[in-house]
C-alpha cells in the first residue's frame, strides 16, 4: 500500500479538550462581540473562517471567560474536504503562540457520526497546539453545497498576558469535485463513555480504569488511530472485542507533574489499515494516575480517533444523512447564522 501522510488527529496535550467531543460550556457567558466571518477562494481552492474578536484577560481559565456562542455556515462548494490549518492571531493577523485555545470543533449538522449517530458527524477539532492536518492522498471527507455546519470553540488565557483581541482562523483545502475523484473518508471517535451526550468523567485519587464498547454497524479499514485524554492519563488501550484482539495500544507521554505531553498515533500502512466488519465490537480503556492529591469531577477524557474508510461508501453515506440543526443543539444553545 502506498505510504499516506495521516492527520495528527489534533490532540491537545495539557489538560485541554482538542478534539471538544464534549461541550461544557453551556452555561457560561456568551461573547456578544465574537463573529464568524467566512471566505472561499475558488483558485487557490482553500476555505476559510475566521471567529474572533474573543477577550481573554490574563490567567483566565475557561470557565471565566465569555465564549463565543456556536456558529453556524453553508459550505459553497461540491467536493471533498482535504486538509486543515488552524491558528491563532491578533487583531492584526499576527500568529500567536501563546496556548490560548481550549478547543474548537467543526461538526456537519447534515450527517451523523457512523459511530454514534445520536450525535452530528464530528468532522476536525483542535486545541492548544494547533497542529495541522494535512491532506491524506487520494482521500478526503465529502462535502456538498449547502452542508451546514457547526463550529464550537472555548478559549482560555493560561499565560500572564492580556490578550483582548484574540482571533481563531482555520484554513480547510478542499478539491472540487468536477475536477477530481477521491476516495471518502469518515473521522471515527471511541469514547469510552460510548455515546454519552457528555464524554467527561470524574477521576478519583490515584488509578482509576475506564471502558467503554461500541459495536460497528459499518465495515470498513481504520488507516490509523491516535488518542485523547487529560492530565493524568497514562494510557489507552483499543481492542477488538469480538476477535479478542489489541487494535492498538497508546502510552501518552506526562511530565514530572502528571500533565500530558503527547500521545502516539498508530499507523496500520504496512497491513493495508486495520479492517473492521458490521457487528464487530470494539472497547475503549483509558488509563489514569491521580496523583493531584485530590478528587477531579469531570476531570477525565478517553478517546481512541482515527480514519475510516468504509467498504460501501454509498450505503453509509445515504444512511447517515440527516436534515437540519440536531434538536439538541438547537435546544441547548444559542447560535448565530454567518456566512458571505
Amino acid at each position: 500500500m502506498k505510504k499516506l501522510l495521516i492527520p495528527c488527529l489534533l490532540v491537545f496535550w495539557a489538560a485541554t479538550a482538542a478534539f471538544a467531543q464534549h461541550e461544557h460550556h453551556m452555561a457560561m457567558p456568551h461573547d456578544a462581540a465574537a463573529e464568524l466571518d467566512i471566505h472561499d477562494d475558488p483558485a487557490a481552492q482553500v476555505l476559510t473562517i475566521r471567529l474572533g474578536p474573543v477577550r481573554l484577560p490574563a490567567h483566565s481559565d475557561h470557565m471565566a471567560v465569555a465564549q463565543p456562542a456556536d456558529f453556524f455556515f453553508p459550505i459553497p462548494f461540491d467536493g471533498w474536504l482535504v486538509a486543515y490549518h488552524p491558528r491563532l492571531t491578533d487583531e492584526s493577523g499576527q500568529a500567536l503562540s501563546a496556548p490560548l485555545l481550549h478547543h474548537v470543533a467543526l461538526w456537519n449538522t447534515q450527517r451523523s457520526d457512523f459511530v454514534c449517530p445520536n450525535s452530528e458527524e464530528h468532522i476536525f477539532g483542535a486545541g492548544a497546539e494547533m497542529n495541522d492536518w494535512p491532506a491524506v492522498p487520494g482521500m478526503g471527507y465529502r462535502v456538498h453545497p449547502h452542508d451546514r455546519m457547526r463550529v464550537s470553540s472555548m478559549f482560555y488565557n493560561p499565560t500572564a498576558t492580556d490578550h483582548l483581541q484574540t482571533y481563531l482562523e482555520v484554513k480547510m483545502e478542499y478539491r472540487l469535485a468536477a475536477n477530481t475523484q477521491l476516495k471518502s473518508v469518515y473521522p471515527a471517535w471511541f469514547d469510552v463513555k460510548q455515546c454519552a451526550e457528555d464524554d467527561r468523567y470524574d477521576l478519583k485519587r490515584g488509578p482509576n480504569i475506564t471502558s467503554g464498547s461500541l459495536t460497528l454497524d459499518y465495515s470498513g479499514t481504520l488507516l490509523g488511530v491516535g488518542g485523547h485524554m487529560h492530565n493524568y492519563g497514562t494510557q489507552l488501550v483499543f481492542d477488538n472485542v469480538t476477535r479478542g484482539q489489541n487494535i492498538a495500544t497508546l502510552d501518552a507521554q506526562l511530565d514530572d507533574q502528571g500533565r500530558l505531553i503527547s500521545i502516539p498515533v498508530v499507523y496500520f500502512l504496512d497491513r493495508g489499515g486495520y479492517h473492521l466488519e458490521k457487528g464487530e465490537t470494539v472497547k475503549v480503556t483509558a488509563r489514569y494516575q491521580n496523583d493531584s492529591g485530590r478528587e477531579l469531577p469531570m476531570g477525565a477524557m478517553g478517546m481512541v480517533v482515527g480514519y475510516f474508510v468504509p467498504d460501501k461508501d454509498a450505503e453509509m453515506g445515504k444512511n447517515l444523512v440527516r436534515t437540519g440543526v440536531g434538536k439538541k443543539t438547537a435546544e441547548r444553545r444559542p447560535a448565530q447564522e454567518s456566512a458571505n
